[in-house]
């Protein structure tokens, strides 16, 4: 052939539209002999110009990265701020006191993550891929990195397709499409040019990289490598789309945001306040550091990190692994699902679902088993003839069991026969198979010829209308029947009635032949077989759950919508007729009007769907106000998993493209694990809720203990490293018993909580400031009768308001309780992790004011037995006038799922 000048693959990559030329240009501006094949020479020359056949990953997460992660938030943004303070003005005790709890939670923080990323990082190992290349007229095997533009490839049944590549040649070639366009059923290929504009799942010419080859053989050209492949066009989708911030993330800094400018509030103003008492501007400042310690709740983000980091690994034995600690609180935080069809709500595997037959249909259920294939040779019934022509005349050559390979629908069938005795094996030694019409996109059939002990016998398979136009009479149990005019319409009515069911429909025919006769006429019709990808066990439950759960579950596939409505309905997507949409390729999103996008937001499937296109989704939905959560397997699915909110791919079946972009991975493929994760991750964030209300009210209790004395000319009742241990010690453990807590059971009962809702409610400042209150006016009073009635030394004084705080902040965490429930039997006095810490938080106060050396360090002295006597009783006061507060107003700070309730609700 002519060779074109050397810059004739300049414009490689520009064969986007390979689809709509014939063969001979396709070779032609791809300058290469198909017989010969690229020189090494002009290999190594295109390689140098476009590179190797790689698609970029997802670079890996250092462990520096994860670390320096630790450090975000306005919370730990004041600690450190509260450090250097401290530093400054030489309060070594507090500085080092903060310090450390900055670092406690960066390594509780940066341990967890890093486990949980490395633990993606080994299901992320890709394979190396081989293909076989024409080189200088040679076959020779390579690894798909080598390849490059112009390349000639072979392919067969079980090769993945190293590259996007042209079909030149093929006989009966099948490729699964499904990790790159969501069509469940193996397309068969062929050689011809297609019209311009051809969706990409209809582009039959075009065998692109990622397919599987199903069964037949190839031969192509490579048209793309690498990055300008149709799934490196996804992978830059993939990259191009920013993952959105966590609502948590956004809750807590939102509230970091205010604590900051209370802060700033209140020091201000007892700062002022303090200087017009007549105090010294540095002793203020140093005030100001000990006010801005106890605002600051330095147990927070301990025990948000700890109470995510807890419910990864709860979610990781529930076959869920988490990427990063805020998606735990996500999951919980869903209120819409999109997920793909194909391996995520399906087996990814054909099955045969019924026969249509003469005498009626057949619904087969593949549990019924005949374990005696010897008496099943002879029975001439409808469906026993009908499941021996389905196993016989078949392209694969597999018998079926565990070393099945081939073409999915091929294979059902075989299984589907063997099940009722029709073993292909069998079946092949009493009528062996003499003679085969292969299948072609012309006919759109394939006929087998078989010895029989009557004669030769030809058994059909293929599309309906192709069979059914070739067939005579039609079989039955009694005698064969003419097949007129008339029931030739009602069998093409029925294949639509099935078709319309989402079933992918074969009509099966036979007729006795003479020596070298294999004209496929004359044919006597047995039946139609309906096949189906059929949906996951526990689907239909899961999807029930999260519907009860006020989860809206939206599947977006790049399959046909029959297909996919049918599949939705049999997994109780909508409890009325579900409303399909099918998306186009040429108009965005953006640009519909009104109405027709009213449809789609309300459309319960979204059917032949482009990557461009679930990407779309996702961001209009989140526009929508959803927290958005995607399932996915396939390559397809990669961008769209990256952008939304919480990104879940399949683990066993998803691809590695997928499960880089994802954000959880199941590792069960299971639908049912989502379910578990959603519910623990609304635990989790009541948990949230409950444990910061807590610690909010005590940081408040101190603040305003501390302010009063400023503002009334006493001296100080607690040093700053008081409030550190108060707040880093007795506060933390009761929060950590309130964020370990299991919940109620009844969190899938519930619809999800507003995105927009902010961690603390205008109902709970309101529960904070009340009980901030009590707590500090109880610990005052017990200050000022120790220093004023009692006579106690400064020292003791403040030993005194210390033990004071400390208890009434540990009685508090009974305040926390959940709505309705009995006050002596409720899920905080169920929890024994409560009673442990605050039993513990107790001796720990003992201990610090006893142990020699600990007691010095805190600056603490005994103060007797009156003075324990009077911080114990005093410490009560806010816990019972709280709990009898409650229960006469049958008030509780919280609601079952953590919202402050004004009015009585229901037990849980």
């Amino acid at each position: 052939m002519t060779r074109r000048p050397e810059s004739s693959t300049d414009n490689v990559y520009a064969m986007r539209n390979a689809y709509t030329v014939s063969t001979e240009e396709a070779l032609e501006q791809l300058d290469v002999d198909p017989d010969i094949g690229l020189a090494e020479a002009e290999v190594v020359r295109r390689r140098n110009r476009f590179g190797a056949n790689e698609i970029k990953k997802a670079e890996t997460r250092s462990a520096w990265l994860i670390l320096v992660e630790q450090l975000r938030g306005v919370v730990i943004y004041i600690l450190l701020a509260a450090a250097f303070i401290s530093f400054v003005f030489q309060e070594w005790t507090d500085g080092f006191a903060i310090t450390l709890v900055l670092v406690v939670n960066t390594l509780i923080g940066f341990v967890s993550e890093l486990r949980a990323v490395r633990s993606m990082e080994t299901l992320r190992k890709l394979d190396t891929v081989d293909t076989v290349a024409l080189r200088a007229g040679h076959p020779s095997r390579l690894a798909a990195a080598q390849l490059v533009p112009g390349d000639i490839v072979l392919l067969e049944a079980g090769d993945l397709v190293p590259a996007d590549v042209r079909l030149i040649e093929q006989s009966n070639l099948k490729c699964d499409e499904s990790a790159l366009t969501g069509e469940s059923v193996p397309v068969s290929k062929h050689t011809h040019a297609l019209d311009d504009g051809t969706r990409l799942a209809e582009r039959v010419n075009i065998a692109y990289r990622g397919y599987a080859v199903s069964s037949g053989k190839a031969r192509g050209v490579v048209i793309a490598t690498g990055a300008h492949t149709e799934i490196g066009h996804i992978a830059q989708l993939t990259f191009l789309a920013s993952p959105e911030t966590s609502p948590l993330e956004k809750r807590l800094d939102i509230l970091g945001r205010r604590l900051v400018w209370l802060t700033l509030l209140l020091a201000s103003i007892i700062g002022i306040g303090g200087v017009i008492t007549g105090q010294h501007w540095l002793e203020m400042a140093r005030i100001a550091v000990t006010l801005a310690v106890a605002a600051v709740p330095e147990g927070l983000p301990v025990v948000a990190t700890v109470a995510l980091a807890r419910g990864m690994w709860r979610m990781a034995r529930q076959n869920a692994l988490i990427n990063q600690l805020s998606a735990v609180e996500t999951l919980g935080a869903m209120t819409m699902v999109l997920t793909d069809k194909t391996g995520t709500l399906t087996e990814n595997r054909m099955t045969l679902t019924l026969l249509a037959l003469p005498s009626g249909d057949v619904g087969f259920d593949h549990t019924v088993q005949n374990v005696s294939e010897r008496s099943t040779v002879n029975d001439a019934s409808e469906q026993a003839v009908a499941l021996k022509i389905a196993s016989l005349c078949n392209e694969t050559e597999s018998c079926g069991g565990e070393d099945e390979r081939g073409d999915p629908m091929e294979l059902a069938l075989i299984d589907a026969a063997s099940s009722r005795g029709f073993g292909r094996k069998m079946l092949l030694e009493l009528e062996p198979e003499r003679h085969r019409i292969p299948f072609n996109r012309e006919q759109m059939l394939m006929a087998t010829v078989h010895d029989t002990p009557t004669g030769q016998r030809m058994y059909v398979k293929g599309a309906p209308e192709s069979v059914l136009s070739r067939c005579t009479s039609v079989h039955s149990d009694l005698a064969d029947e003419i097949l007129d005019d008339k029931e030739k319409e009602r069998w093409r009515e029925l294949n639509a009635s099935l078709s319309h069911q989402g079933l992918r429909v074969l009509a099966l025919a036979m007729r006795d032949v003479q020596q070298a006769d294999s004209a496929i006429e004359g044919l006597t019709l047995v039946g139609l077989a309906g096949l189906m990808d059929p949906a996951r066990k526990g689907v239909l439950e899961a999807i029930g759950a999260c519907r009860r759960a006020g989860i809206r579950v939206v599947m977006v596939t790049g399959d046909q919508s029959g297909t996919a409505a049918k599949i939705a309905a049999d997994v109780g997507i909508s409890d009325k007729d579900v409303s399909t949409y099918e998306s186009g390729n040429d108009i965005a999103l953006d640009e519909l009007d009104d109405d027709e996008l009213k449809i789609v937001i309300s459309a319960d499937v979204i059917a032949r769907v482009t990557p461009e296109r679930k990407l779309e989704l996702v961001k209009l939905y989140q526009r929508q106000g959803h927290i958005v959560g995607m399932l996915g397997d396939g390559v397809n699915d990669a961008p769209a998993l990256k952008k939304a909110d919480i990104g879940i791919a399949m683990g066993q079946r998803g691809t590695d493209v997928a499960q880089e972009a994802a954000a959880v991975i199941l590792l069960d493929d299971e639908f049912a694990s989502v379910t578990s994760a959603v519910q623990q991750g609304r635990v989790i964030f009541g948990n949230i809720r409950r444990f910061v209300v807590y610690l909010l009210s005590c940081n408040l209790s101190e603040i305003l203990l501390i302010g009063t004395a400023v503002l009334m000319g006493l001296p100080l009742p607690l040093m700053p490293i008081h409030i550190l241990f108060l707040n880093f010690v007795t506060d933390v453990f009761p929060a950590f018993a309130l964020g370990f807590g299991e919940g109620s059971g009844q969190e899938m009962q519930r619809t999800p909580r507003d995105p927009r809702e902010p961690v603390v409610l205008r109902a709970h400042w309101i529960g904070i400031g009340v009980f901030g209150v009590l707590i500090a006016a109880s610990v005052f009073t017990a200050y000022t009768i120790s220093s004023r009635v009692l006579g106690m030394s400064e020292s003791e004084a403040v030993t005194v308001t210390f033990i004071a705080l400390a208890f009434a902040q540990l009685w508090h965490v009974f305040n926390i309780r959940v709505c309705g429930t009995d006050l002596l039997k409720n899920p905080i006095t169920r929890n024994p992790l409560v009673w442990g810490a605050v039993s513990g938080c107790m001796i720990l106060v003992v201990v610090a004011v006893f142990v020699p050396g600990l007691s010095e360090f805190l600056q603490l002295v005994n103060p007797g037995v009156s003075g324990w006597i009077l911080a114990s009783v005093f410490a009560l006061f806010p816990m019972l006038a709280g709990q009898l507060g409650l229960q006469f107003l049958s008030l509780s700070i919280l609601g079952p799922e953590g919202t402050l309730n004004e009015i009585p609700e229901s037990n849980e």
